[in-house]
């Protein structure tokens, strides 16, 4: 153990047994730094502190989330730096020679920690170990913990951001890289449908590919085929699925529709929407969309671009197929 190690330099060895807790008192506090560096700090404080010599705590993280950065205290003596061993940090302290251990209130370690990815990351305090200056040790275990959410630098203020992170949290939709989002660019019929199928946890069903354009090693073939064997897509031609092109808000609206009825175990056309379509530019909308655009957007799966349209032909944006999604997964609830 480190802090058994430590306390080499008191010549004593680490004391097995775990006596009583006291009164005193832990808790853990957070806060985040208002740069855009994805930093973020905890703090352990103690109240009624009786004698603290020496300290060893472990937190549980997940080191694809989250790098610890450096821990620091004001408490003098030795400090051994953070170890990070699979979803374990272990950070200790002791203070040197003949002297008392620490009294009353006090900030026993600050440690900050650096989220590598956009999401909510978790900090646990787990265990605390103590000696007093006598060499007793005390064993606590906290069972406190902080939670950190790193937002994509390009969603800030952005009318979509709550939906998107939310998403994010639930490993459905993914960024273009550790602090982009590109919420208004594009989403392809490939992307979509691959949101759908995470979202729906689809299974392999038959396999089929009938699909052309879908090659055999692409990183969407699976996709295709689980989507495919639920109902979900169909191609642009009977054999052309367009996986590379940007999906359309109608072709949206007919995927999602499908979606919901493969969710609800029930086939797409048994769906009917309970209200008409009375955008200006309902007449755009393709004559196979208009039953799916209705039903999307009576159901509240989807809403027009503004107010009065509903842009059928145009473009859906990374930002609306998060948001669609969220709303897909919240009406089954």
């Amino acid at each position: 153990m480190i802090l058994a190690l430590l306390c080499t330099l008191c010549s004593s060895a680490w004391l097995a047994s775990a006596r009583a807790e006291t009164a005193s008192d832990f808790k853990m506090k957070a806060s985040s730094n208002e740069s855009s560096d994805a930093t973020f700090t905890v703090t352990l404080k103690g109240s009624n502190i009786k004698d603290l010599y020496a300290y060893e705590v472990k937190f549980k993280v997940d080191p694809s989330e989250l790098e610890v950065v450096k821990a620091e205290t004001k408490i003098k003596g030795y400090s051994v730096s953070p170890i990070v061993k699979n979803n374990e940090v272990t950070i200790a302290h002791t203070k040197i020679g003949n002297v008392d251990g620490e009294k009353g209130e006090m900030d026993i370690a600050t440690i900050t920690f650096k989220a590598k990815k956009a999401g909510t990351s978790k900090v646990e305090w787990t265990s605390m170990k103590m000696l007093d200056k006598n060499l007793k040790d005390q064993v606590i275990s906290p069972g406190q913990s902080a939670t950190y959410m790193k937002i994509f630098k390009d969603i800030a203020g952005h009318w979509a951001k709550d939906d998107i992170m939310k998403m994010v949290d639930q490993n459905i939709v993914e960024g273009m890289d550790s602090d982009r989002f590109s919420p208004n660019s594009n989403v392809t019929r490939a992307q979509f449908a691959a949101l759908i199928t995470r979202a729906l946890d689809l299974k392999e069903g038959d396999g089929k590919n009938p699909f052309a354009d879908v090659k055999s090693g692409a990183w969407y073939e699976d996709t295709v085929k689980k989507a495919y064997s639920a109902g979900i897509i169909s191609g642009v031609a009977s054999n052309k699925f367009a996986p590379d092109q940007s999906i359309t808000r109608e072709e949206m609206s007919t995927m999602l529709m499908r979606a919901k009825a493969a969710a609800q175990g029930v086939k797409a056309d048994t769906l009917a929407g309970t209200a008409s379509v009375s955008f200006k530019d309902a007449g755009k909308i393709s004559a196979w969309a208009q039953k799916s655009v209705s039903f999307a957007v009576s159901s509240g799966l989807m809403k027009g671009r503004t107010a009065t349209t509903f842009a059928p032909k145009e473009h859906a944006t990374r930002a609306e197929s998060a948001v669609v999604i969220k709303r897909l997964l919240s009406a089954g609830k």
